[in-house]
């Protein structure tokens, strides 16, 4: 009777498990936006070089992501060539890290990793492109969604 209620018991954890896993899992697929009001760009070292106040909104669906840094004239998409996922809240607690190459309306192509993080409730947002090995950018995120 007692191993009978202890693979009950595994059994339970392990489908709250696969549920829980599938959730977060879910969250990956979603669109998701994030919108910042400030700039940093930060060297190799992490020391922020500068600041911008302005409004920078970046889009990443399923298979794309576009990053509108200020204004429209400064657009970027590009197809996701790379993308992994790890939310432990989803867009709370977790990272996403995604790989494109992106390109505005001049044409000059970026190799970018973009790397989303979400820790004690605070989501920022850091991009590399292989082009600007001196410097990255890097946002605190007003609006996550």
């Amino acid at each position: 009777m007692k191993t009978k209620n202890n693979l009950q018991k595994l059994i339970l954890a392990l489908l709250l498990m696969v549920a829980a896993s599938t959730v977060t899992y879910a969250q990956c697929d979603k669109t998701a936006t994030l919108t910042s009001s400030t700039t940093s760009y930060i060297d190799n070292d992490g020391k922020v070089i500068k600041s911008k106040a302005e409004k920078a909104i970046i889009t990443i669906t399923k298979t794309d992501i576009t990053i509108v840094p200020g204004d429209e004239e400064h657009k970027m998409t590009g197809a996701i060539t790379s993308k992994i996922c790890d939310w432990k809240i989803p867009y709370k607690e977790g990272k996403l890290v995604v790989k494109s190459t992106v390109s505005g309306d001049g044409g000059d192509e970026k190799h970018i990793t973009v790397t989303i993080e979400g820790k004690d409730g605070k989501v920022t947002l850091t991009f590399e492109a292989e082009e600007m090995t001196d410097k990255k950018i890097w946002l605190v995120a007003d609006k996550f969604e």
